[in-house]
C-alpha cells in the first residue's frame, strides 16, 4: 500500500524535487560580495522636552555584504539606519552608530558605517503664542485701494527650540491675492511659520479679510474762515480766510469751507503784531494734507 502510495502524483514530486535542486544550485552558485550604499537616517525616542537643532544628520554610507542576487534585490527604503536619542540632553551630544542599528533585509549583513560616530545639537523645547500676519499679493483694481487686513484666529502658538522661538515675532499666511479687486476679499489659508525649526501646535487655517476700498482723492477748499482762540482783546487776523487742500474718499468732496473749522490760538501773547500757525479740523474721513497760508498775520491792540 505504501509502495502504491509513493507512484500517486509522482511526476509532481520528482517535478518539486529537481526544482529544490535547481534552488540550491543557483544559491549556493552565487558569490559573496561586499557593496558601499548610502542609506537615510531616521531618529527614534526623542525625549519630548528636547529640540534638534543645527543640521542632524540625514544620510550615512554603509558597506554591506551578502550574496550579489541579495545585495541586487535591496529596494529603496529596506536598509535605514536607525538612531536611538532616548539618552539626549540638552547641548552637543556623540551618538555611535554600529551595524545593529541598521535595518537590513534577510542576507545582507552590515560590515561598516560610516561616520561610527555623529555629533548632534539639543535644545529645550518651548512655546510662543505669536500674532498671525496675512501676506497680501497683487494690486486692485485702479481707482481701489487696500485698506485693513484682518485674520481669524488672530494668534497662534508655536513650538520649537527656545532659541529660535525667542527670536520669532509673527506667524504668516499663504497669500491672499487681490489683483483686480474692487471689493473686499476674504480667503480661508492655511497658517506657517518662516523657519523649519517651528512648528504649530496643531495645524490651522485663519480666515482673512482684505477691505478693498475706493481710493481716496485729493481736492482744495477754499473760503475757509479763520477765528482766533482764547483771545482778551481786540484781534485782526490777515488774511481772514485760508485755502485747505484735503484728502479723502470722493463723497466727501462736497464738503464747503463752512464744514472745516480754523483758528490761531492767541492765549499769552501781549500787544503787538505775530505769525501764528492755522489749525484746521476737517470733517469726518477727511485729512488736511497742507494749508495756503500755514500761518497768519495776527495784530493784538
Amino acid at each position: 500500500m505504501a509502495y502504491i502510495g509513493f507512484r500517486q502524483h509522482l511526476g509532481l514530486k520528482f517535478v518539486s524535487i529537481a526544482l529544490a535542486a535547481l534552488l540550491w544550485i543557483a544559491v549556493a552558485g552565487e558569490q559573496t560580495v561586499e557593496r558601499s550604499l548610502r542609506i537615510p537616517v531616521e531618529f527614534t525616542n526623542l525625549p519630548s522636552q528636547l529640540e534638534m537643532v543645527g543640521e542632524p544628520p540625514t544620510v550615512v554610507d554603509v558597506r554591506v555584504r551578502g550574496s550579489s542576487g541579495a545585495l541586487n534585490r535591496i529596494a529603496s527604503g529596506e536598509l535605514v539606519a536607525v538612531l536611538d536619542l532616548r539618552s539626549a540632553r540638552a547641548g552637543q551630544r556623540l551618538f555611535h552608530l554600529a551595524g545593529e542599528d541598521v535595518r537590513t533585509p534577510f542576507g545582507v549583513d552590515v560590515v561598516q558605517v560610516n561616520p561610527s560616530t555623529v555629533s548632534m545639537m539639543f535644545e529645550p523645547s518651548g512655546s510662543k503664542t505669536v500674532p498671525v500676519v496675512p501676506t497680501v499679493e497683487g494690486e486692485p483694481a485702479d481707482g481701489f485701494v487696500v485698506g485693513t487686513v484682518t485674520a481669524e484666529p488672530s494668534t497662534v502658538e508655536v513650538l520649537g527650540p527656545v532659541s529660535v522661538l525667542s527670536k520669532l515675532t509673527q506667524a504668516i499666511t499663504e497669500p491672499v491675492t487681490v489683483t483686480g479687486a474692487s471689493a473686499p476679499v476674504t480667503e480661508s489659508v492655511n497658517i506657517g511659520v518662516a523657519d523649519t525649526s517651528l512648528r504649530l501646535r496643531m495645524p490651522q487655517t485663519a480666515r482673512v479679510a482684505v477691505v478693498v476700498a475706493p481710493a481716496p482723492v485729493e481736492w482744495s477748499v477754499g473760503d475757509i474762515a479763520v477765528k482766533p482762540r482764547n483771545a482778551t482783546g481786540r484781534v485782526q487776523v490777515v488774511p481772514t480766510r485760508v485755502t485747505a487742500w484735503v484728502r479723502g474718499p470722493r463723497e466727501a468732496m462736497t464738503s464747503d469751507g463752512g464744514m472745516f473749522d480754523a483758528s490761531v490760538d492767541v492765549e499769552g501773547l501781549k500787544p503787538g503784531e505775530f505769525q501764528v500757525p492755522v489749525t484746521v479740523v476737517a470733517p469726518a474721513r477727511v485729512g488736511v494734507i497742507r494749508l495756503e497760508p500755514s500761518a497768519v498775520k495776527v495784530r493784538i491792540r
